[in-house]
């Protein structure tokens, strides 16, 4: 009965490792959102870093944070970057794309968490 057990217990844990190791190396996690706002009112927002302050989740975890802005002050070229407490962390994010009423693109984003001592 526990050579039976132990055997079925093997067998699981060779499938698990099989399933991991065909799992793709990079992934992407992605969302949307239907905002009911015209384009050039979520642009305005989203264009200007300055103002990412007021809608970002990482401000409302840390008040007190501290931002800086380097680059131009909206669109492709603008920086954010930012500490923060635990919670909040510091990270860096630099608009690389921005096409008025359409599209702004952010993938130079980073990201760090400090654990607390």
């Amino acid at each position: 009965m526990i050579v039976k057990l132990l055997i079925a217990l093997a067998l699981l844990f060779v499938v698990l490792v099989i399933v991991v190791l065909l799992q793709p190396a990079d992934f992407r996690i992605t969302r949307t959102a239907t905002i009911s706002v015209p384009p050039s009112v979520v642009f305005a927002q989203v264009n200007d870093l300055h103002k990412y302050q007021a809608w970002s989740p990482f401000a409302k975890l840390d008040p007190a944070m501290k931002a800086t802005f380097e680059g131009l002050p909206a669109g492709s070229g603008a920086a954010l970057s930012w500490v923060g407490n635990n919670k909040a962390g510091e990270g860096r994010m630099t608009l690389v794309e921005s096409r008025p009423n359409e599209l702004v693109s952010q993938p130079s984003f980073t990201l760090s968490h400090r654990t607390p001592r």
